[in-house]
C-alpha cells in the first residue's frame, strides 16, 4: 500500500482537485522544507531547496506507483512505498508528526509528504527517463492479450511474484494481484509458462477490471496511511482468510508467496487442472 489505484487517485486529486483539497496546477512554490533527510533521494538538500523555489506546477501524472509532478524546469517525483501520502492543506493547518518534506506555495497552501514508516522517497530531477527505464508496461494500457500471453510464457515464474515484479508489469501490488488472480481463477503459485492463451486473456482482463474498479472507488483504505478509498468493501479474497469465498462459499486460505501474505480460494483457484478441462496452448 498504496498501489496503482491509490496513487492514481492522489494524482487526479492533485491535478483536478479532490480529497478535500483544490488542484495544485499553476501554483507557484515559495519554498520547501525537508525534515527527514533520507526522504530526499536526490539531489542534496541544499540544491533542492534553492532550485525548487519559484517554480510552478505544470502537470501531475502517474507512472507505475510514482507520482510525477512536472514543474517549470524540473520534475518532482514521489514514491509513497508502504505508508506514504500527500496532503494539500491551507497553511492555517498545523504540520503533522510524520511530515518529512513540505512544499509551501505562494497562495497560502502547502503540500506535505507524510510517511510514518519512512520508506517513501522523493526525487528532484531534470528528467524522469532514467528513473523509469526498467519499468514494465502500464497494465491498463495493454491491448494485446496475445503479447501478454507470450510474455508470460517467456518468464516461467510463479504468477503472483511475476505480476508484482515492476519490471514485468508496472503498478501491481499485493492487494490487486490477489484480487485479479481470484477473478481469473488462477492459483498464485501457478507457473506463468503453464497458462493457456485463454487463461492469459482472462488474467489480463481481470487485472484491468480490478484496477479500473479500484480507481473508481478511489482505491482501498485498510489502515490509517491512505484516506478516502472504498474498494476494501469489495474485496473477494484479500484480508479475508477464514471467510467464505463470494463465489463458491469455500473458506479463503492464506499462504506466504515471495514473503507476502497471499489470499486465495482453494476451489476457485485450484493448484492443478485435474478437475478442469484443459486446452492446448496457443
Amino acid at each position: 500500500m498504496p498501489e496503482l489505484p491509490e496513487v492514481e487517485t492522489i494524482c487526479r486529486a492533485l491535478r483536478n482537485g479532490g480529497r478535500d483539497a483544490p488542484a495544485i496546477l499553476n501554483w507557484q512554490i515559495e519554498k520547501a522544507e525537508v525534515f527527514w533527510p533520507k526522504t530526499l533521494a536526490e539531489p542534496d538538500k541544499q540544491e533542492f531547496l534553492q532550485q525548487v523555489a519559484g517554480q510552478s506546477v505544470l502537470n501531475v501524472q502517474r507512472r507505475a506507483k510514482f507520482i510525477v509532478i512536472q514543474l517549470t524546469d524540473d520534475f518532482l517525483v514521489v514514491h509513497l512505498r508502504m505508508s506514504g501520502d500527500l496532503r494539500v492543506e491551507p497553511n492555517t493547518k498545523d504540520l503533522q508528526k510524520h511530515d518529512h518534506l513540505v512544499i509551501w506555495f505562494q497562495n497560502g497552501f502547502h503540500m506535505a509528504f507524510n510517511d510514518p514508516r519512512k520508506f517513501g522517497r522523493v526525487w528532484f530531477r531534470k528528467d524522469v527517463e532514467g528513473l523509469f527505464a526498467r519499468l514494465g508496461p502500464e497494465p491498463l494500457e495493454l491491448q494485446s492479450s496475445e503479447n501478454f500471453f507470450n510474455c508470460l510464457l517467456q518468464r516461467r515464474r510463479q504468477l503472483k511474484p511475476l505480476l508484482m515484479d515492476q519490471n514485468f508489469l508496472a503498478g501491481m501490488g499485493n492487494i490487486y494481484t490477489d484480487e485479479a488472480l481470484h477473478i481469473a481463477g488462477l492459483h498464485p503459485l501457478m507457473n506463468s509458462s503453464d497458462l493457456t492463451q485463454k487463461e492469459a486473456q482472462k488474467l489480463l482482463y481481470a487485472i484491468q477490471d480490478v484496477l479500473s474498479t479500484g480507481i473508481q472507488r478511489n482505491g482501498a483504505s485498510i489502515d490509517w496511511f491512505y484516506r478516502g478509498g472504498s474498494f476494501q468493501n469489495e474485496f473477494r479474497v484479500y484480508g479475508r482468510s477464514g471467510q467464505p469465498c463470494p463465489i463458491c462459499g469455500t473458506f479463503i486460505e492464506k499462504i506466504v508467496v515471495g514473503q507476502r501474505g497471499t489470499h486465495y480460494c482453494p476451489v476457485c483457484q485450484p493448484t492443478s487442472r485435474s478437475s478442469q478441462t484443459t486446452e492446448k496452448k496457443g
